[in-house]
């Protein structure tokens, strides 16, 4: 299932970072709020437990959280979606998944992988923020599972038609978010009208 999130907040922080001429100080700054924004919606099914605790005026019977929450970025960009998430779910684990795209082929190269030994039990948030082609995520949630996570989300901010439709063929268990739905993908391959390339403008790079 995708949902995408058409919030206020979120559309108008997204309207910052899309804006060329937005430095990487600002562009990162929103990057941070967007995903804990994003944080809410993708949270909401999370398991609870029932328990007890004891408050100054007496007894409550309320929920906590009953699972491991683990963040898996594709490095690099999907690292800047983890800081915002984190805000919200500091005892969260991280994962690192390091896939780069072939400038030639457009296809997913996988360079780098470590996961918390929680994997298989918790509830995966794999974060990268464009969706293009969808062979990055597609080939992410490929080696999650591999590794025994059944209970996995997709969490991106720009996608593509082109790259939803390959991920949701690829992946139809796995929910997909996006902040927002774009309209294609040029010849090279770049979201359009999208915000260029998140990672350099993420970390001032080009």
């Amino acid at each position: 299932m995708v949902t995408v999130l058409n919030h206020p907040l979120i559309t108008h922080k997204l309207a910052i970072m899309r804006m060329e001429e937005t430095g990487h100080k600002d562009f990162r700054e929103n990057l941070d709020e967007i995903a804990s924004l994003m944080a809410y919606e993708v949270c909401r099914d999370l398991p609870v437990k029932d328990v007890e605790v004891k408050t100054p005026m007496g007894l409550c019977n309320t929920q906590m959280l009953d699972t491991e929450v683990i963040l898996v970025p594709i490095l690099r960009a999907g690292m800047g979606l983890v800081n915002g998430i984190m805000d919200l779910m500091p005892t969260a684990k991280v994962g690192f998944i390091g896939i780069y795209r072939d400038e030639r082929t457009l296809e997913p190269v996988e360079y780098f992988a470590k996961f918390p030994k929680e994997l298989a039990e918790g509830v995966v948030l794999v974060l990268d923020p464009m969706l293009a082609t969808g062979g990055s995520a597609i080939t992410a949630v490929d080696m999650i599972k591999k590794r025994g996570a059944k209970n996995i989300k997709m969490v991106c901010l720009v996608g593509a038609p082109e790259g939803v439709e390959a991920f949701e063929k690829a992946h139809p268990d796995v929910d997909l978010y996006l902040a927002a739905l774009d309209d294609h993908l040029n010849e090279i391959g770049y979201i359009v009208p999208g915000l260029g390339d998140a990672g350099d403008r993420i970390y001032g790079t080009k």
